[in-house]
């Protein structure tokens, strides 16, 4: 009796990389970017993995080394972002603000109102620390260069837009550099009992209920 050849396929093989085929690549970069920020404000850049990306994201591990090229890559993509945020928040309220004459780049309002967009800005806890993880790693040289260089395009920014002196974008950052410091130790929500931590919160963040 001759052997019948079967007739039934063999399953195809499910990829790990199938969820990225219903996205598009610049979807999918950007979906493992925002899990890469949440991972790395968590764990910080020595601290967190591309495998642990990789699971966030929902995608393989090879997937993300192939779409970034590495964990240093990805850091600095992610870091990009954040400074590229930074930028994005104070354009708009530079902008909202040209659009009020009766307030001016004179007047204490008008700096109140700048510092009030980048609060809300860091109160995302993930965009804080990925800022703050970012200035940690400069040692790095490639993550350091990045870092400097997203300091100076702020920095550039509030000049070219405000017509400040240097020491006055010198004074309105390093206030911004303050408030990251205070949020990343969380002492809005630990002032009872500590007098001074209070006072020097109350005076840099408004802090509700005070």
């Amino acid at each position: 009796m001759s052997a019948q050849k079967s007739t039934e396929r063999k399953p195809e093989r499910v990829v790990d990389e199938a969820p990225a085929a219903r996205m598009s690549r610049e979807d999918r970069r950007l979906s493992i970017i925002a899990a890469a920020t949440e991972q790395f404000a968590r764990g910080g850049y020595a601290g967190t993995t591309t495998d642990e990306v990789a699971q966030a994201a929902g995608v393989s591990q090879p997937y993300v080394v192939r779409m970034f090229g590495g964990k240093s890559k990805l850091f600095r993509a992610v870091v990009t972002a954040a400074f590229e945020r930074t930028v994005a928040v104070f354009e708009q309220k530079l902008d909202e603000l040209d659009r009020t004459p009766a307030i001016t780049a004179d007047t204490a309002e008008y700096w109140e109102s700048l510092g009030g967009a980048y609060k809300e800005l860091v109160a995302d806890r993930s965009q804080l620390l990925v800022l703050m993880h970012g200035f940690a790693a400069g040692a790095e040289p490639e993550i350091g260069e990045l870092a400097r260089g997203g300091m100076a395009s702020i920095y550039r920014l509030l000049v070219a837009r405000t017509g400040c002196s240097p020491d006055q974008a010198r004074d309105f950052l390093a206030h911004g550099m303050l408030i990251n410091v205070l949020l990343a130790i969380e002492a809005p929500a630990h002032v009872a009992g500590d007098d001074a931590l209070a006072e020097l919160t109350g005076c840099t963040i408004d802090v509700p209920g005070r």
